[in-house]
């Protein structure tokens, strides 16, 4: 495992947002859902493709808190911008189980 110094770190923008809209992908390469996500007042709405679907589906995403890196260069997803990388964990058969507080905190609030 490479080692990175604290500072380094620190560029990396990790803040929390709540799923505000949620809609199937299906037109990506593997299974994923499209997400709307509200970072609060001074980062705004980001939009993001995630392959989260074994364990999610839309209609459970809203409303939900997530964690994502906001300071990444968009990529483009197929036809769908993604602008920031939703962060999870993966099981050991790689379904991905989302990252996220456990309790509320104002949407845009940095990690550290």
């Amino acid at each position: 495992m490479a080692e990175i110094s604290f500072d380094y770190f620190l560029n990396v923008d990790i803040r929390v947002g709540e799923v505000l809209r949620a809609e199937p992908y299906p037109e990506a390469h593997n299974p994923a859902i499209k997400l709307w996500i509200s970072f609060g007042p001074k980062i705004g709405e980001k939009k993001s493709s995630a392959q989260i679907t074994k364990y999610y589906n839309p209609e459970m995403l809203v409303g939900k808190q997530v964690m994502a890196v906001v300071n990444f260069t968009p990529r483009q997803i197929g036809k769908f911008m993604s602008e920031v990388l939703v962060l999870g964990l993966s099981d050991p058969e790689g379904g991905i189980i989302l990252i996220g507080p456990d309790a509320w905190v104002d949407n845009g609030e940095k990690m550290y």
